[in-house]
Order: C-alpha cells, then sequence, then structure tokens
C-alpha cells in the first residue's frame, strides 16, 4: 500500500523524510520515525497526522466501534503503522472461540518501517538518513562519546550477507562492544519512543469507544540462534543472546493497556532452513514469558497460509495457559475459500473446537467434518437477475 499522493508529493520537496541508506537508496514508501515531532507534512507532524487519521476513522465507524470493529497499531519494526482495522465476525453467542473473537485484517496507510532492505534468510543494513543522524548524534553527545554519533555502524556489512561475515553482528562482533550497545540502546530507543507516541494517540482518540487496542510486533526468527540475533537488531528489537529486547516492548503495551498481538504462532523450528538458524518457536516463548512478566495481554496470529493439522497442533500448544498465561485471541490470517477444500474443512474445524477448549486437543462430531454442499465463490451480477425473476413469478 503507498502513501497518499500528497504525503509523496512532500517526500519530493524534502528527500530526507523517507530512510535512506549509507549508498543513498531511499525508501518511497515509509516516512522516517526521526520526524514524529516535525512539521515534515504540510506543516503537521506525522504523529499529528496519524491522529486526524485515527479520528476520521473513529467518526466514521463510531457505531461499530467495541463490538464489530477493534483497532490494532501495527507492526512495531519492518512496518510501524498507523492502525490496523480487526473486523470481528463474532459476537457472545457465536465466537470464533470461547470469549475470543474471530477477527480478519484490514490493512490501511501510513507505515513506517526502521530499515530498507531485506532478504529473509540473510541479513540486512542499517537505514538512518539525515533526521535519524541528527537524533544519533546528539545521543552521542550526551554519552560523552561525540564520535559514536557521526554515522551507523560502518563494519554492518550489505545487504543479504550473513552475520558471521560482518564485522558487527558477528560472534564477537562490535555489536557487544561499548560502542555497539550505546548504538543499539539509541536505535531501540527511537522505535519505543515512536510506538509510545503512536499509542498514546489512539489511547486518547479511542477512549470511551469500547474499542480494545492491540499493537503488532514482527515475527523476526531469522538469525535467532545465533548470539547476535542480527535481523532482530536491524529491525529495531535489542534483542541478543543477553539482552532481552522484547520485555520494553510489552510493558510499553501494558502501560497503554494495549494487547501484544504477535505473529509466527503456526511455525515450527523444523521447518525453517538450517542455514538461516531460525527459531519461531523460541522466539515466541520468549515474547510469551516477556508479555507474562510485564503484565501485558498476549494474542497471536499465524504468519503463513496453512491449513495442516501440525501448524494448527502448534498454535494450539502456544494457546494453552499450562502456565497460567496462553492467549487472550486468535487472528486467523490469509483465510480463503481453500479452507473449505479436502481436508481442509475437517482440520479447521478440529482447530476451532480445540481453541474453544482452551487449546485442549478435540475430536469434531462426524457431522461438522463432512463433505459440504456450500459453493465459495464470487457474487455476479446474475444473482440479482436471478432475484428479479423469481420476484415475478411470485
Amino acid at each position: 500500500i503507498p502513501l497518499p499522493p500528497w504525503v509523496l508529493e512532500e517526500t519530493r520537496r524534502d528527500p530526507d523524510i523517507v530512510y535512506t541508506d549509507r549508498s543513498g537508496r531511499r525508501n518511497p514508501e515509509y516516512i522516517s520515525l526521526g520526524c514524529d515531532t516535525l512539521p515534515v507534512l504540510m506543516g503537521r507532524t506525522p504523529i499529528q497526522v496519524y491522529s486526524d487519521y485515527m479520528r476520521s476513522f473513529k467518526h466514521r465507524f463510531n457505531s461499530y466501534l467495541g463490538h464489530v470493529i477493534v483497532v490494532s497499531i501495527n507492526h512495531l519494526s519492518k512496518i510501524l503503522c498507523l492502525v490496523d482495522v480487526i473486523i470481528s465476525f463474532s459476537n457472545e453467542r457465536s465466537s470464533f472461540f470461547a470469549q475470543h473473537p474471530s477477527v480478519f485484517l484490514l490493512w490501511l496507510t501510513f507505515r513506517v518501517r526502521s530499515r530498507i532492505g531485506w532478504s529473509r534468510k540473510l541479513n540486512g543494513v542499517y537505514a538512518l538518513g539525515q533526521y535519524m543522524k541528527a537524533s544519533l548524534q546528539a545521543a552521542a553527545v550526551a554519552a560523552g562519546h561525540e564520535e559514536w554519533g557521526k554515522d551507523e555502524p560502518h563494519d554492518a556489512g550489505h545487504y543479504n550477507q550473513f552475520p558471521e561475515d560482518t564485522g558487527f553482528f558477528r560472534r564477537e562482533g562490535t555489536w557487544n562492544t561499548d560502542y555497539g550497545q550505546f548504538f543499539l540502546e539509541w536505535y531501540s530507543g527511537r522505535l519505543l519512543e515512536h510506538g509510545d507516541r503512536v499509542l498514546a494517540a489512539a489511547e486518547a482518540i479511542f477512549r470511551g469507544t469500547g474499542a480494545k487496542l492491540s499493537g503488532k510486533v514482527a515475527g523476526i526468527h531469522w538469525h535467532y540462534r545465533t548470539r547476535s540475533h542480527a535481523a532482530e537488531l536491524t529491525a529495531g528489537y535489542y534483542n541478543t543472546r543477553s539482552h532481552d529486547g522484547y520485555l520494553p516492548v510489552a510493558k510499553m503495551m501494558a502501560t497503554r493497556g494495549v494487547v501484544l498481538n504477535f505473529t509466527c504462532m503456526e511455525m515450527r523450528d523444523g521447518q525453517q532452513p538450517s542455514h538461516a538458524n531460525c527459531s519461531p518457536e523460541l522466539l515466541v516463548r520468549q515474547v510469551k514469558q516477556a508479555a507474562k512478566a510485564a503484565g501485558a495481554e498476549l494474542a497471536g496470529e499465524n504468519a503463513l497460509e496453512r491449513y495442516d493439522e501440525k501448524a494448527y497442533s502448534q498454535v494450539l500448544a502456544t494457546s494453552r495457559a499450562d502456565d497460567s498465561f496462553g492467549l487472550s485471541a486468535f487472528t486467523y490470517l490469509r483465510m480463503n475459500k481453500r479452507v473449505f477444500e479436502g481436508e481442509n474443512w475437517r482440520h479447521f474445524v478440529s482447530f476451532v473446537k480445540s481453541m474453544s477448549e482452551g487449546g485442549r486437543k478435540v475430536v469434531p462430531h462426524k457431522s461438522d467434518c463432512t463433505h459440504s454442499d456450500l459453493y465459495v465463490g464470487h457474487i455476479t451480477s446474475g444473482c440479482k437477475t436471478s432475484k428479479r425473476a423469481e420476484a415475478s413469478a411470485a
């Protein structure tokens, strides 16, 4: 989803309001979070514009807020968005699973991210730009090391490099030095500040509407088994083998009364490429522990289009409150007519019933998972013609 044309016009007037890497390549899809409090959008700050957008949405859909629509702030890191709209197709009598709504996402606009490019299996680079660099320079002076604020790390490598091929992310790399820790604290701190500003605005705007706010946090599991967690670091999460990057995020959510919504709930380590050192299972476990420690509600969603029993079983295992802390809600993403095909429907019915039992495996009744005559297709103008013909005949 591109930025609105009038915002793109502002980026042409001042190209530095978008992220720019060391080689000068710019990303026109996102506004730099370094501009949060600067009037770079026709005399208004990005936070003010985000707030206007949320107020407009509240005014237009006010009668639906709190029972059909709940509001989600999307993706702290690679995509940090103004607002998601979560449409709930459930009520107290017919819910996706007991006490938790079945929800689907309608993506809106204004996305911000903390880096410019990525290969899902390999390494990324830092992309700051003029406004972020000004913040870095000020932080370096305050820390008594003006030389640390000249630029992003020079040894962070290039796009699509493995962490061990760089000076910054390798096992005993710069990330673990005084300078590296300073830079990562500053970098992740800017993301947290931005997130808190957006959440504060959303909290004020939607207060009293009955809408439940949730914030989506990206599940970046690539290189999780390495010491530096390079993928997470470049996305803005200061999460390494020795530093918990998700507890501060969870505390921010808890302070604002926002549900922490995390992804990749269906993924297993054994399904990932070995050379990428992935571990979605350990990542989900860490985020779950962080949410519990911070006193934040935790919701989840699937990352990929999956209809198999193994994926559903993984979600069930994560959702269970065996340790007195389970999921408060689950978003079933990428649902389409394939869910009604073959064994997919049987697996889905079993999954829904099991979720309604708190994550305990339930075998559905035969009538719930046998062949159905339900037709899933596109509604065409022919339907209107048929209805008129039936009315005339009557």
